[in-house]
């Protein structure tokens, strides 16, 4: 039996560093002090990828710098931790521009805004990308970003209940507007049906909004959903909502388990479960041979200093790692902040790693597992670790960029395509649609 093709999407940042902080020091990145934040690096980098048939080029976004290691500013500013990160939304329209398939995702949080802004939003996008728009929903549990909003974080249970009534009202506005609502009748002085447009009349335990939404129902009735969560109301959300995932496992035995977890949830609310794709994370390093493979992750490695590594990994758990010992092990450490990312704190084997050896790692790739070797070989890898886990494909992440995602494309993608694992083609014109896309 034919194996489930692949999927592939580009993960990227409106900012000097994606998940490596050697990225930007590398000297193959050929960043100055304001090109990364040009459109035209953006523009390059989703042709190439919709040249490599991807499903999507991702835009991940935060609204803070954090202070989390040590209480100050400067190891993220020092480090490009995440700073500076400029605003991936108004992207979005320069590359829709200079693309025709591939879709086009950026994250947006339901915590500061209210749902008439965002389902407005991104309304507009899904009609300006002609149905390519996908949002990844996102709940922002870190205290820098809620001090920027001047507003309190909210318990986990607290922040999904809001979050779900936030797509509630999101849908009900999409909807507000029928599919034939837009007769356009010149001579009879009609542009739209009145009957056909309604308000939602929404009052609940967060949130009021009267509609209807003022944009005319867009090509995807509102955007793709992308989800993230890991806690378990966090794949609760996702197997509700997603059509796509992107998660973060090390390890494909966890990677499985995080599937079928996700998989499940959805058959039991009764969705398909092929109408959500799992992307897990992945660092490909290729070389011309296994040595020069190895020289690469070498020299991407040692460009991330240890106190790079703790500081980004400090501001992902909102907790400030310089009081924990650098020899401790993470694996049993009993702060509850740390419990949610506790599989990237061993090593492949299962032996647990200290806190100097994960802030390294998470410096390196966030903590995403680095594929290394030549083509062959780093397709075998990748290949094997999908049959482990079951599907659906990988969220790429470069060592520099944008040399090494042309370099997957040229060269991986066609390896991928020869092994009849890999469409050579899209099909569908939505994201949705691609998405969902089996061969």
């Amino acid at each position: 039996m034919a194996k489930q093709k692949i999927h592939f999407a580009q993960f990227l940042t409106h900012g000097p560093s994606y998940h490596s902080l050697g990225m930007w020091r590398h000297p193959k990145t050929k960043f100055t002090t304001d090109n990364w934040a040009r459109p035209e690096l953006y523009q390059h980098i989703a042709q190439t990828c919709e040249r490599g048939l991807f499903d999507m080029v991702f835009f991940a976004d935060l609204n803070y710098i954090s202070d989390t290691y040590t209480g100050s500013l400067g190891p993220a500013l020092q480090y490009a931790a995440q700073a500076p990160e400029h605003d991936p939304i108004p992207l979005i329209g320069w590359l829709a521009a200079v693309t025709e398939r591939i879709g086009l995702g950026a994250t947006f949080s339901t915590s500061n805004q209210h749902p008439f802004y965002a389902a407005r939003m991104w309304a507009t996008i899904d009609h300006l990308t002609d149905g390519r728009a996908a949002w990844n929903v996102v709940t922002s549990i870190n205290r820098n970003q809620q001090a920027n909003y001047g507003s309190q974080r909210a318990d986990a249970d607290t922040r999904y209940d809001q979050a779900h009534e936030y797509m509630e009202v999101c849908r009900k506005l999409w909807d507000s507007w029928e599919e034939d609502a837009v007769v356009m009748d010149q001579e009879g002085a009609v542009f739209a049906d009145p009957n056909k447009v309604h308000r939602i009349e929404h009052e609940g335990p967060f949130f009021k909004s009267r509609g209807p939404l003022n944009v005319v129902r867009s090509p995807q009735n509102g955007p793709a959903i992308l989800q993230a969560g890991t806690s378990p109301k966090g794949m609760d959300f996702a197997a509700k909502y997603a059509d796509g995932i992107f998660a973060i496992q090390p390890h494909p035995e966890s990677a499985a388990k995080y599937f079928a977890n996700v998989k499940g949830r959805m058959e039991t609310m009764g969705r398909d479960p092929n109408h959500c794709r799992i992307l897990f994370g992945a660092q490909p390093i290729i070389g011309e041979t296994e040595a020069e493979a190895r020289e690469k992750q070498e020299e991407h490695n040692e460009l991330v200093p240890l106190d790079a590594g703790m500081t980004i990994l400090s501001a992902h758990l909102d907790y400030d790692l310089s009081q924990i010992p650098l020899d401790a092990d993470m694996t049993t450490r009993e702060e509850p902040e740390l419990h949610r990312m506790r599989t990237r704190f061993m090593r492949p084997d299962g032996t647990p790693m200290t806190l100097r050896e994960v802030a390294h790692r998470h410096g390196q790739s966030v903590g995403l597992p680095q594929f290394v070797g030549t083509v062959k070989s780093v397709a075998d890898q990748m290949e094997a670790f999908i049959d482990i886990v079951g599907g659906d494909g990988f969220m790429l992440t470069p060592i520099y960029s944008p040399g090494a995602i042309d370099e997957f494309v040229d060269l991986l993608v066609p390896e991928f395509q020869s092994r009849g694992l890999y469409r050579t083609e899209y099909k569908g014109r939505t994201q949705r649609e691609i998405l969902r896309q089996a061969d």
